[in-house]
C-alpha cells in the first residue's frame, strides 16, 4: 500500500498495467457497487463484507518459457471471473511484477459481495440463496477448493507451470510472517551496515522469524524421537510444549501465551505427519538394534530341531490395485511391473467373486449398500462424539486430581509450621503451592463436592456404540475395500 513517487512527489504509474470491469456498464466500479448496494439495501454497515479479493499468480518462468504476456494473463483473468463469479460486479487488474521484483505476472480479481443477477447453480454452491440476485457471495472451503482446481486446470490447458494447490505446503508462510521476515531482514541489514562501518563484528546475515526457529526446533526433535512422549520431552527441553486437541497439534513457545497451531506452520507439523515420522524412526531404530544371529538359520534350526515361526502379511483379503504407471515413474523395474500385473489380475478376480457372492453386481444394490454403510457410519460417529468428550473431560480431571494428590503432602507439611519457618518453607516450595492452588480451583469446577473422585472411576469410561454391528450383519468380507474413503470407528 505504499505508492511509488518520483523526485517531485508525484505518483508513478506501473508499467504494463491492465484494468477492466465486468457488469458495471459505463460507470466506475465503486459507483456501480454503491448503486447496487443501495438498491438491495445491503452492505450499509461498517462490519459488512463488501468485497472479495482473489489473486491468480503465475510462475515467473511462464513469461520466458511459455510466452505468457500481460494481455494474455488479463484475458485469462477476465475469463475466470466470468465463469466463476457470474452476476457480480468485478474489477480485473493485471500487472507484471510486485514489490519483491520476482517477475511473476499476477491478476487481481475484486468482486462486489452482492450479486445483482440470478445465476445458475455452480458446482461450489450448496444453497439456493447462492444463485439469487440480491444475495451475497460466500467464500467457503468447498468454494476455495473448487477455485484452486479450476486454476490448475486453466494452467494445464494453457501449458503453463503450476503447483499442487489442492494439498498444503510443508512450510506454510502466512502473509504476516512474510512481511515480518522482510522487515526483520531489512532492519538486520541496516544494523550490520552500521556495525561494519564502526569496525564492530556483525550479526548473522539471515533473519529468521519465531515461526522459522520453531520449525527448525521441531524438525530436530523429530530426527531423534521415536515416540510421541519422547518427542514432547525433547521439545520441552527447548521450552516448547506440544498439546493435542481434537486430533490437532499446537505448539506453545516460552515467549507466547497463545499456542501456534500446526496448520499455521505447515503440513509437516500436523499430527498425521508427526506420527508417521515417529513410526519410521521407531522401525529404523528396531532394525539397527535387532540382534544378529550367531549361526545361520539352517544351522540354528538343525541345532534347535525347531524353526522359528515367520510372520507374513495376510494376503487372503481384498487389496488395492497397484498403479503401474506411477510405480514405473518412481523407477521400479520390469520384475516389479510383472508382479504388479499379476497382482492386479488377482485382485480384479477376487473383487468380482466378492461382489457375486454377496449379490452386489447390480449397481443399484451396490449403491444402496454404500448408502446404508454411510448412514451407519454417520450414526456411529454421532454416538462417539459424546464419548470422546467424556474421555477428554475425564482425562483433564485425572490430571487435576493427580496434581492435587501429588502436592497435598507439601501443603499438609506447611500447615504444621508457623512463623519464619512456614514462610521459608513456602518460598522454597512455591511451585508446588502454585500447582496445588490451580488444581484446587479446577476441582471446584470439574468435580464439585467434598470427596475426590476415585481413581478407578477416572480410568474407566462407559461407552455405548450404535449401529456398530451393521458392517457385520449386512456386509460380508471386508467393507474397507469397497468403501475405502470411510474408516470404521475404533475403540
Amino acid at each position: 500500500m505504499k505508492p511509488t513517487l518520483d523526485e517531485n512527489g508525484r505518483l508513478v504509474p506501473r508499467e504494463d498495467y491492465r484494468l477492466a470491469t465486468l457488469n458495471c456498464g459505463d460507470e466506475d466500479f465503486a459507483i456501480a457497487c454503491m448503486r447496487s448496494n443501495l438498491r438491495y439495501g445491503k452492505n450499509q454497515k461498517r462490519e459488512d463484507v463488501k468485497s472479495h479479493h482473489y489473486i491468480i499468480s503465475f510462475d515467473p518462468r511462464d513469461g520466458t518459457d511459455n510466452g505468457l504476456t500481460v494481455d494474455k494473463a488479463q484475458s485469462l483473468g477476465e475469463e475466470f471471473c466470468k465463469e466463476q463469479f457470474p452476476g457480480h460486479q468485478a474489477i480485473v487488474c493485471t500487472h507484471p511484477d510486485g514489490h519483491n521484483h520476482s517477475g511473476n505476472i499476477h491478476v487481481h480479481i475484486v468482486i462486489n459481495s452482492l450479486r445483482i443477477e440470478a445465476v445458475p447453480l455452480l458446482p461450489y454452491m450448496d444453497r439456493p440463496a447462492d444463485t439469487k440476485d440480491g444475495c451475497k457471495h460466500r467464500c467457503t472451503d468447498a468454494a476455495m477448493e473448487y477455485f484452486k482446481s479450476e486454476v490448475m486446470e486453466l494452467c494445464h490447458r494453457e501449458n503453463l507451470y503450476q503447483i499442487d494447490l489442492l494439498h498444503g505446503s510443508k512450510n506454510r508462510i502466512t502473509e504476516r510472517e512474510y512481511w515480518a521476515q522482510k522487515k526483520g531482514q531489512l532492519a538486520l541489514d541496516r544494523e550490520n551496515a552500521s556495525l561494519s562501518e564502526a569496525g564492530l563484528p556483525t550479526k548473522p546475515t539471515k533473519f529468521e522469524t519465531d515461526k522459522a526457529k520453531l520449525r527448525q526446533t521441531i524438525r530436530k526433535a523429530l530426527e531423534k524421537a521415536t515416540t510421541f512422549d519422547e518427542f514432547s520431552a525433547l521439545l520441552l527441553q527447548s521450552g516448547i510444549s506440544v498439546k493435542e486437541s481434537r486430533g490437532r497439534l499446537s505448539y506453545l513457545t516460552p515467549d507466547r501465551t497463545k499456542p501456534i497451531t500446526a496448520r499455521k506452520l505447515g503440513d509437516d507439523f500436523d499430527r498425521t505427519a508427526v506420527l508417521a515420522i515417529l513410526e519410521q524412526n521407531a522401525h529404523r531404530a528396531a532394525e539397527k538394534t535387532a540382534a544378529i544371529p550367531e549361526y545361520p538359520d539352517s544351522i540354528m534350526g538343525h541345532l534347535q530341531r525347531t524353526k522359528a515361526a515367520k510372520t507374513a502379511p495376510k494376503q487372503d483379503g481384498l487389496q488395492r490395485m497397484v498403479d503401474r504407471e506411477a510405480k514405473r515413474a518412481e523407477g521400479k523395474g520390469a520384475g516389479y511391473d510383472r508382479w504388479a500385473t499379476l497382482h492386479n489380475l488377482k485382485q480384479m478376480a477376487a473383487t468380482h467373486n466378492f461382489l457375486m457372492e454377496n449379490g452386489l453386481l447390480d449397481l443399484d444394490k451396490l449403491g444402496a449398500a454404500v448408502e446404508d454403510s454411510r448412514k451407519a457410519l454417520s450414526e456411529a460417529r454421532e454416538s462417539l462424539r459424546g464419548i470422546e468428550q467424556s474421555i477428554s473431560d475425564k482425562k483433564n480431571l485425572r490430571k487435576v486430581v493427580s496434581d492435587y494428590r501429588r502436592t497435598r503432602p507439601t501443603i499438609d507439611a506447611h500447615k504444621k509450621l508457623s512463623g519464619r519457618k512456614a514462610e521459608n518453607y513456602r518460598q522454597s516450595h512455591e511451585a508446588e503451592f502454585i500447582i496445588y492452588e490451580a488444581a484446587l480451583r479446577q476441582l471446584k469446577v470439574l468435580a464439585p463436592g467434598k470427596k475426590l473422585p476415585a481413581t478407578s472411576k477416572l480410568n474407566t469410561c462407559k461407552c455405548q456404540y450404535k449401529n456398530v454391528g451393521f458392517f457385520k450383519n449386512n456386509m460380508v468380507g471386508k467393507p474397507t475395500f469397497l468403501f475405502s474413503t470411510f474408516t470404521p470407528p475404533q475403540q
